[in-house]
């Protein structure tokens, strides 16, 4: 683990937390951690006030993106593999998802994104070489995605090989779940225009049971995520035919 992916779990952890406290705890000194703080800041996965650094609120994408953060990297970097320079994806917001958004936009040349997620197009809009195509829509300050119909509308105009989502939670009688109705909708939506859906996601979201159903089981080809599944969720989900990659 980097030290940046250290100083976000022990913020996730905490909450609030002291830049001294962090710099004993990380072994370096004062200066090095207020630029390593500086550079999460500017990114939107952390904020300072007063010499503490502190996780944003808990429904904001960016507490969501430093919340398993090295887990989440790594999965972003798995599932980047099966791009290639030059490809077309379409990637739904969510922090995961996000990540990968950002390990295509430095790592890859010449991707196009097409995305639902403002937050996305923010995210990498320093990369000299990716082309993002933002469909607009119903604007969700907090997750900062645009849902409802005029979502729909601008999809339909493209068709891409790989659709790349988050999920929220997971059951097996109903399928992946979501909290949100019009995301779970404009989700629905977006994979009419892909061959794959593909689901990126930390293994925790495999205990919470979501409110909505998202994606029944055969709407899934494949599911990235850590090795930390349970292996009865593994089993179960590879018998539904969806391909299970961990990392």
């Amino acid at each position: 683990m980097t030290r940046e992916e250290q100083l976000i779990a022990i913020v996730s952890q905490h909450k609030k937390i002291e830049v001294n406290e962090l710099a004993e705890q990380l072994n370096v000194s004062k200066v090095t951690i207020r630029k390593d703080l500086d550079k999460l800041e500017s990114r939107g996965i952390l904020h300072r006030q007063h010499g503490y650094a502190l996780i944003n609120n808990e429904d904001d994408i960016n507490y969501r993106l430093a919340k398993n953060y090295d887990l989440k990297k790594k999965i972003a970097k798995k599932a980047a593999e099966t791009v290639q320079d030059g490809d077309t994806v379409m990637i739904e917001s969510g922090s995961t998802c996000a990540l990968l958004a950002e390990e295509l936009a430095f790592q890859k040349t010449d991707v196009t994104i097409i995305t639902n997620s403002c937050f996305i197009s923010s995210y990498v809009r320093k990369s000299e070489t990716v082309k993002v195509i933002l469909l607009g829509g119903e604007y969700q300050k907090e997750s900062q995605v645009c849902v409802g119909p005029l979502v729909k509308l601008m999809a339909s105009n493209f068709y891409v090989d790989k659709l790349f989502i988050g999920i929220d939670g997971f059951d097996r009688e109903r399928g992946f779940t979501g909290s949100d109705v019009s995301r779970c909708v404009t989700t629905r939506e977006l994979s009419e225009s892909a061959e794959q859906t593909i689901i990126l996601t930390d293994s925790s979201k495999f205990t919470n049971r979501g409110i909505i159903t998202e994606f029944s089981f055969q709407d899934i080809a494949k599911v990235y995520t850590d090795g930390n599944i349970n292996p009865e969720d593994r089993s179960f989900l590879s018998g539904k035919g969806i391909e299970i990659i961990t990392v």
